[in-house]
């Protein structure tokens, strides 16, 4: 902490007062079911994004990430800027926006922000980002008036309309509740929000992410034609969103419903009724203890995932399949035991497992064996969300 106090002071040329943390997120169960309106279980994971910060008499949010170059804002000047998309001062003059139009009073504001949630990872440094700085301007300059799952919405509306990205409300609701949570998205504005009482530290399994090594890059085609063939499914019933489509009604057209939107298409909407089924089911298994019906359930969703979503591996790659690579070495190595799936959007990115304690060591050995060392995150659930550390 020293280093990091050091770092502000020397950046910023004044102290910091106050540190914040907002965990990472992991994705239990509810695979692309959050922008069909559906269920999800998720949880706040050990690797958190901190923010030292302190008010100043200015007019401007500064940001200093370490190992990014320094980012700022003019606080009168929230519109939006099209030029900015993508980049941090889009996320940051989108929160700050939102919160002037929720009536909050906002000032001069500097802050040195750490992370071990690393980009890429799957844990969603994007959300526990746009959570530390909601939680931030919260507790300085909202009394904190807003509960997490508003301040989740902050994050999530200035990633859509400021960041440019169509996320759903999982990755920001997970980081800024803490916890387990099982959500329910039928009323997106008004998630149901649960939390599931399980200690996973009792359960004789560890959580690992597992870095496939395979980048995201040229993938948006892959992950926007999800929702777009699901539009066009619901679309044959006058609907706007899967959750909305009765199921039974799905069947008895669905010979309709391939000739009109095609075989994947058909697929993926199964996934997604079957997914939000599942999803319910594993958050009654793990209230009633039953972890093996648990486990049973996960691997039921990651099969689910390569057959019917079919987020596994890009369309067309042959040479290159690390996802599909990486649940086959996971499953030799649990050797029927334990569970692993699909982790988040798909295509690339990270695989999820839950390993016996026993098999943890030979687990992330042979992980790391073959795809590199760091390969494997040994996670553990973190009960805070958003939050206040310390005030100095």
């Amino acid at each position: 902490m020293e280093n990091e106090i050091r770092c502000f002071t020397e950046t910023f040329g004044h102290a910091p007062t106050h540190l914040f943390s907002a965990p990472g997120r992991t994705e239990i169960a509810g695979n692309h079911t959050d922008h069909q309106h559906g269920r999800v279980l998720a949880a706040a994971v050990s690797l958190e994004t901190r923010g030292w910060c302190a008010k100043t008499d200015g007019n401007l949010l500064r940001v200093c990430s370490e190992g990014y170059a320094p980012c700022q804002i003019r606080l009168d000047e929230l519109a939006m800027h099209p030029e900015e998309r993508n980049t941090t001062a889009s996320l940051l003059r989108g929160i700050a926006a939102r919160f002037t139009e929720l009536g909050c009073r906002l000032g001069g504001l500097d802050i040195y922000v750490t992370s071990t949630v690393l980009p890429g990872s799957g844990l969603s440094s994007s959300a526990a980002f746009e959570v530390l700085i909601g939680t931030i301007l919260n507790h300085l300059y909202f009394e904190k008036r807003l509960s997490p799952v508003e301040i989740a919405k902050i994050g999530q509306w200035a990633e859509n309309r400021y960041f440019g990205k169509p996320s759903g409300l999982m990755d920001q609701t997970a980081s800024s509740v803490g916890g387990i949570l099982g959500i329910d998205f039928a009323d997106v504005e008004n998630p149901v929000v649960e939390p599931v009482a399980f200690d996973f530290a009792r359960s004789g399994h560890t959580l690992c992410i597992i870095d496939t090594r395979a980048s995201h890059a040229e993938l948006t085609g892959e992950y926007a034609a999800i929702p777009q063939e699901l539009a066009r499914v619901c679309a044959l019933f006058g609907k706007q969103v899967l959750r909305e489509v009765d199921e039974d009604a799905f069947f008895a057209r669905v010979a309709e419903v391939r000739a009109a939107c095609g075989d994947r298409a058909v697929l993926r909407a199964m996934h997604v009724f079957a997914e939000n089924r599942r999803v319910q089911a594993q958050i009654e298994a793990l209230r009633g203890g039953d972890f093996s019906t648990f486990l049973r359930l996960t691997n039921e969703s990651g099969e689910s995932s390569w057959l019917y979503l079919q987020n596994i591996t890009p369309a067309g790659a042959v040479e290159h399949q690390e996802v599909a690579f990486t649940l086959a070495l996971c499953r030799r190595l649990l050797s029927g035991r334990g569970a692993c799936r699909v982790h988040g959007g798909g295509f690339a990115g990270t695989v999820q497992a839950f390993v016996p304690n026993e098999l943890l060591a030979s687990f992330r050995a042979g992980i790391e064996r073959v795809l590199g060392e760091g390969a494997c995150h040994v996670l553990s659930i973190r009960r805070e969300g958003g939050c206040l550390v310390e005030t100095f």
